[in-house]
């Protein structure tokens, strides 16, 4: 849980006779009673918790005394201060929730997909989430579809569906992805609430706790988080700019994993497209070793320059890749409509498994979408969206170059949503984040995006949700809060002791 998030928004009155100690444990009070700071919840180091508010490390100590007075914290020396188990449960709650729930993995980073999507700060500039702007939502187009055809569609249509989807949307879905060189039809294809889900039923249907799953570093945060959750032991594939095929094949020898998870066009959040030939040698390695590949592939269509290679799916000679898609991307999010390609069997298998959780995805959406597509209106929008994104991101590409490039190396993607930026002073990347929270911009720290730990350094900038005047305010943001950064560091460099100390 990103717990500066929850208090960098309060601003202290400094005209009001509690002392900015007492405003300090009263805020946190507030928000453990309201169990937004769960017990076990780690809280921020003093001296995190002083630059959050702009006051002295004293005032941070005291202010953790307060609440230790309270019980409602302890601190444990060399670890840090946490929120103490609820002693009075009564006073929280007639059941003691907390002590009913099943075990959940203790992961600091647990909520940060829920964190992403939540409502901003006033004033903040988020970088953070993966969202297509607003403004380009196809409604009008939505809204027309609509009102022209809800008079037509036969009212079985908005009743229950088969499990697998909407029979019309999965046919034009098969008939999308051949036209992009993946053979289907629609017994092939399962309709989602969303991609994620696919991630979710996959590992829910071929994974048990202690099997192999191999996956690139840094990767999409949500994919990691599901097969950790399933209890999958991750192998990492170190980020470069060739893809480790011999890497792979050690692991897949040594290991026997279940399936490898791969973004391989713009991918999140490097933006790094796979070359063909690597296509190639990866899809003639798996056939080898029967590997089932899960290919997902939520970018591809969002390219601002040369096409990228054809899908891992379009080159699948052995029936071992899975697709996954979705529309969030290139429409809107709120559709919470995707799609997984696959064998008959596989469908038939995570079908059963996918109506334990919502029997099928929403109706409506997925006659809205159908309609979309068999009128030929998705080509019409991503020519839009292309020229847009394209003009944002050059746009910050130029302005990360002007005001940043003394502080931070990054790349220019060819497609997708994202800069992949690092560091190339001192300092982490959540040291930054902390920094920015204070010049109201927030971007995601890389640490998220890994599967094991790693020198935080890393920050990933989405440049496809706001126009290009909030782009070039949230650069000169970005590099306001660099500078800050980098002279904070320098002036915590102390020259080394020559004296030693007397003991």
């Amino acid at each position: 849980m990103d717990i500066s998030k929850y208090l960098n928004s309060t601003e202290l009155d400094t005209f009001n006779k509690q002392p900015l100690y007492l405003q300090i444990s009263l805020l946190i009070a507030d928000k453990i009673q309201k169990q937004i700071f769960p017990s076990g919840t780690k809280l921020p180091p003093e001296r995190e918790l002083a630059d959050l508010f702009a006051v002295s490390r004293t005032t941070a100590i005291n202010a953790y005394r307060k609440l230790e007075q309270q019980g409602l914290v302890w601190t444990k020396v060399g670890s840090g201060t946490y929120v103490a188990q609820a002693r009075d449960l009564e006073s929280l709650s007639e059941v003691p929730w907390p002590q009913l729930f099943t075990a959940y993995p203790q992961n600091p980073l647990a909520s940060i997909l829920r964190d992403l999507v939540s409502t901003n700060t006033p004033g903040t500039i988020s970088l953070a989430a993966g969202m297509p702007d607003p403004a380009l939502y196809p409604l009008e187009t939505f809204t027309e579809l609509f009102n022209r055809n809800i008079g037509t569609v036969p009212p079985a249509d908005f009743g229950h569906i088969p499990t697998e989807g909407y029979y019309p949307l999965r046919r034009a879905i098969a008939a999308m992805l051949s036209e992009k060189g993946i053979p289907a039809s629609t017994e092939n294809i399962l309709t989602l609430s969303g991609s994620q889900q696919g991630i979710y039923l996959l590992s829910k249907v071929l994974l048990e706790p202690g099997d192999y799953v191999v996956m690139e570093t840094p990767t999409f945060i949500g994919a990691i988080q599901v097969f950790q959750a399933a209890g999958a032991r991750v192998l990492s594939l170190p980020y470069s700019e060739k893809f480790s095929i011999e890497l792979l094949e050690d692991f897949l020898i040594r290991y026997r994993p279940k399936l490898l998870y791969i973004i391989p066009t713009y991918q999140n959040p490097t933006g790094r497209v796979m070359p063909e030939q690597e296509r190639k040698d990866l899809i003639k390695l798996a056939k080898r070793h029967r590997l089932v590949i899960v290919e997902d592939d939520p970018y591809s269509d969002l390219c601002y320059g040369e096409q990228p290679p054809q899908a891992l799916k379009s080159m699948d000679s052995y029936g071992g890749v899975v697709y996954l898609g979705t529309f969030s991307k290139i429409l809107f999010p709120g559709l919470r409509t995707g799609y997984l390609a696959g064998p008959p069997v596989l469908i038939n298998r995570l079908a059963l498994e996918k109506q334990f959780i919502d029997l099928h995805s929403s109706n409506i959406a997925q006659w809205l979408v159908t309609m979309f597509l068999n009128e030929g209106k998705l080509a019409e929008h991503l020519t839009k969206v292309r020229r847009e994104y394209k003009k944002r991101r050059d746009t910050m590409a130029k302005a990360l170059q002007r005001l940043c490039v003394k502080e931070i190396d990054f790349t220019v993607p060819e497609g997708g949503f994202y800069f992949w930026c690092k560091l190339k002073q001192a300092g982490t990347s959540q040291q930054l984040l902390q920094a920015a929270a204070k010049n109201r911009i927030s971007f995601v720290p890389g640490e998220a995006f890994h599967t094991v730990p790693t020198p935080d350094k890393e920050f990933r900038l989405c440049f496809t949700t706001h126009n290009e005047t909030v782009l070039l305010e949230s650069v000169q943001r970005l590099a306001k809060t660099l500078t800050q950064i980098t002279k904070k560091n320098k002036d915590n460099d102390a020259p080394p002791c020559s004296v030693w100390p007397i003991i």
